[in-house]
């Protein structure tokens, strides 16, 4: 390298230093996105550790077990939350910056236990239905899928408590419990049944995941309630339940239409594979998967300031908040996706020989995550800002695609038609999402354009922001 070009890069790497030790809300964002990405890294490491050694510990056919009933856990766990996870982010820095402390401990207690009861209905009905279908369903999916059940109140309150920690801009308290704690103690758990005799299989493995689960739940619990009273203090609580639900239900629909898209192509695939083709295709898309920390980092780094800009009328710093999100999404995917793909066939190989079979639908799979970072957080951006109702038909119409493409192409490809049908149905919603940021709020939102924002045409709910 030429001295010149050292010195470039030197002046590049301390003006990049400069803005990283700044005050302003853009340089706490940012330090804010490197910690979380640090996070994100870990938790990554730990999460594929963990389906790697569950695969090596039971074998492929029971993993692929584990990897379909998991499946309702993230369906259904983040649905319990009826959307609240997500319209906390708009709630409470309204609440904090208007001084509406009541309404804010309203909110923050309010959440959860509506989370938590939510769930705890889903598991009966889930539970006393799954036992109700035994004889039309394989006998190894039955005590699976009630331990299945039986992690969705402990779930939904991690979630929700993820939202909350976030809005705070708590980082830390939002992303190690489920991500970092939850993942480690599976590990523990599961290792120590094995050692005391359990047999080394699916149900064992949910049996770990349901105690992880639930001592997650409870320390970030205890850890949460420590800060609200510190920042809110004690006394008495306000409940706004109309308005809360009016903007969390189309959360609620457009969460579960994403979490649906995500996630039915196992759904589907079962139907047509069997256990062990599950868990190639599974361990295939983890794999790649690691390429989405940096979109999850991104969007628990920045989102906490949409609606406070927006709110109080700040479009140019919003405009250029945006900015700094998708730059940040979209460059480090990029690179994420090549070293991922790079090293694609002996990281599958680590879940044992027969996974590399699933090496073609890395690249598919890649290639929608890169699409999708292109818009950087175009979802969460429109949620915070009123837009839940034209994201949820937008989530809609992408799920409808992707079970059509995926009842089309399987039959023919295999767990590779999954893949290409999951690409169809991002490309498909991401095009969707670019237009109704660029004519709602007059944002740019496209990585290689130039952020502009006007003032849009208001909220999907009454009392939205703006």
């Amino acid at each position: 390298m030429s001295v010149a070009r050292q010195s470039l890069a030197l002046s590049q790497l301390g003006s990049i230093a400069e803005k990283l030790r700044g005050t302003g809300h853009g340089a706490q964002a940012q330090r804010g996105a490197l910690f979380a990405f640090g996070i994100r890294i870990a938790s990554a490491a730990l999460a594929y550790l963990s389906q790697i050694l569950l695969a090596r510990w039971i074998g492929a056919f029971e993993f692929g077990i584990f990897a379909y009933v998991w499946v309702f856990v993230l369906l259904l766990g983040g649905l319990s939350t009826i959307g609240l996870n997500t319209s906390v982010l708009r709630f409470l820095p309204e609440y904090r910056e208007a001084g509406k402390w009541p309404l804010f401990r309203g909110f923050v207690l309010g959440s959860r236990l509506i989370s938590v009861a939510v769930a705890t209905l889903v598991l009966a009905v889930g539970a006393v239905t799954t036992v109700a279908l035994h004889g039309t369903i394989e006998d190894y999916y039955l005590v699976p899928l009630v331990l299945v059940f039986f992690c969705l109140p402990g779930y939904a309150l991690v979630d929700v408590q993820d939202g909350i920690s976030r809005a705070e801009s708590w980082i830390d308290l939002a992303l190690i419990p489920p991500y970092i704690q939850r993942p480690l103690l599976l590990l523990v758990f599961l290792a120590g049944a094995m050692w005391a005799g359990f047999e080394a299989n699916a149900v064992t493995a949910l049996g770990a995941a349901l105690a992880s689960t639930y001592v997650t739940a409870v320390t970030q619990f205890i850890m949460l309630n420590k800060r609200i009273d510190e920042r809110a203090g004690s006394g008495r609580r306000e409940y706004d339940v109309p308005l809360w639900f009016a903007v969390s239900v189309p959360i609620l629909l457009m969460h579960g239409f994403y979490q649906l898209m995500q996630h039915v192509d196992i759904l589907i695939l079962n139907t047509f594979v069997t256990p062990q083709d599950i868990a190639v295709y599974y361990a295939a898309i983890k794999t790649t998967s690691l390429v989405a920390f940096v979109h999850f980092a991104v969007t628990a780094a920045f989102s906490s300031r949409f609606a406070e800009y927006f709110s109080a009328g700040r479009h140019g710093d919003l405009s250029a908040h945006m900015r700094q999100a998708v730059q940040w999404c979209f460059w480090p995917s990029l690179a994420a996706s090549f070293a991922i793909l790079a090293m694609g066939i002996p990281l599958l190989w680590l879940f044992g020989p027969e996974f590399t079979a699933g090496y073609p639908i890395m690249f598919v799979f890649a290639l929608g995550l890169i699409v999708r970072a292109s818009l950087g957080p175009a979802e969460t951006l429109l949620t915070v800002l009123g837009q839940q109702k034209i994201c949820a038909v937008v989530m809609s119409i992408a799920l409808a695609a992707n079970v059509v493409l995926n009842f089309a192409l399987i039959p023919r490809f295999g767990p590779l038609g999954a893949a290409y049908a999951t690409l169809g149905a991002i490309i498909l919603e991401s095009l969707f999402l670019y237009c109704i940021i660029r004519q709602r709020l007059g944002l740019h939102a496209f990585v290689f354009g130039a952020p502009e924002l006007r003032p849009g045409p208001g909220s999907d709910a009454e009392g939205g922001a703006g």
